[in-house]
């Protein structure tokens, strides 16, 4: 059976004219490992990082696999991939699952849409060598320009064989075999004390930064007190690992904080980052899209370090999602403090997506506005 890709959609995730739900790489994936795909026992196969349903829907049409588990990181993509199936009539052929050993634990056939972080893939790699079949099969695939001869090494650190197949429309696809006798042992989550603000900060392989503070939360911690300091609700909208979230929690004993992200491994983090500084009992950890779940007119106080990638792709239009539904989510006279690169010039879409916005600070990278909800 074929399969037409031009029938996924990314909603709710950003939609535009250059923002497809599929491409090149998703299509050599299904075709390369269509004869291993074919001869997978049911409830063998599995998909990582499968964006918005290409793999999982297309191994389903094609090749007729069922029981298929399936982990994406990112919420959108989970709720994109469902809705998707829905609309296909093949709703019945998956499962989502987290990154662990119930995803990958017997799996004959692994497809993987290569991350852009290395330690991403090294994560993703250690649980597949530590609970797949032997025999697994995995095949890792992207598009040209957003892959490294690194991945190469992360892969054979945890399996003998590596294949690489030629590159069909500036995409490729790395053919990993045979694992490595105690290849799964993995260093994930990871754990640093900063020296600078000496939190403890817990990151699993996919969270935005790793165990560090980067430089844009570093300059907002430096004015936090600032932000609201009367508040009783705050939320670290794209929470990361949770550093905005734990500095709020361990200034101001009285609030209470709700971190959310739409990332799997940021949440993780995050939740563990809380409990490792003493405040997981005042940081509650959600993993959301934007604050979906989040009242209207609930909070006095937003901090965001915005992403400005949906994707491999630089575009505004998750920055604005985030901004709108900020504006949405405070209470009057609430602000949002954000923290962003200066030459993205956010400050128009603040001030028509949140409110009356003023500079806080900037240095020569970044700039820190505060929006106040009308």
């Amino acid at each position: 059976m074929d399969f037409d890709f031009s029938r996924l959609s990314r909603h709710p995730d950003v939609e535009g004219p250059e923002l497809s739900a599929s491409d090149a790489a998703d299509r050599l994936l299904l075709d390369e490992a269509a004869d291993a795909l074919a001869a997978a026992p049911d409830g063998t196969v599995v998909m990582i990082g499968d964006a918005y349903g290409a793999l999982t829907l297309g191994a389903a049409a094609r090749s007729g696999a069922r029981g298929i588990r399936v982990h994406q990181d990112a919420l959108s993509g989970e709720l994109a991939l469902a809705a998707n199936a829905r609309a296909l009539g093949l709703d019945d052929g998956f499962a989502s699952h987290g990154l662990d050993a119930a995803l990958v634990a017997g799996a004959r056939v692994v497809l993987v849409r290569l991350p852009r972080s290395l330690d991403a893939l090294d994560e993703i790699a250690a649980t597949i060598a530590a609970h797949a079949a032997s025999d697994v099969r995995v095949f890792a695939g992207g598009m040209v320009k957003h892959m490294a001869v690194a991945m190469n090494d992360v892969l054979r650190a945890r399996f003998a064989r590596l294949d690489i197949s030629h590159a069909r429309q500036k995409a490729r696809v790395l053919i990993a075999t045979g694992v490595i006798p105690d290849a799964g042992a993995t260093r994930w989550p990871v754990s640093h004390r900063d020296a600078r603000t000496g939190f403890g900060i817990v990151a699993h392989g996919a969270a935005f930064a790793g165990a560090s503070v980067d430089i844009g939360t570093r300059f907002l911690l430096e004015h936090l007190d600032d932000a609201v300091p009367d508040a009783a609700h705050a939320i670290d909208l794209g929470c990361g690992t949770g550093v905005l979230a734990t500095a709020l929690a361990l200034r101001r004993p009285g609030l209470r904080v709700r971190a959310t992200d739409q990332s799997a491994a940021a949440v993780t983090s995050a939740a563990a980052t809380a409990a490792a500084n003493g405040v997981g009992d005042r940081v509650d950890v959600v993993r959301d899209d934007a604050l979906s779940s989040v009242p209207s007119g609930s909070a006095e106080l937003i901090v965001l370090n915005p992403p400005f990638h949906i994707g491999a792709a630089v575009h505004p239009g998750i920055a604005r999602k985030l901004f709108a539904d900020a504006g949405r989510v405070l209470a009057p006279g609430g602000e949002l403090w954000a923290v962003w690169n200066s030459h993205l010039r956010y400050r128009g879409d603040l001030e028509r997506l949140v409110g009356p916005t003023r500079q806080i600070a900037r240095n020569p990278t970044f700039t820190i506005t505060a929006s106040r909800r009308a």
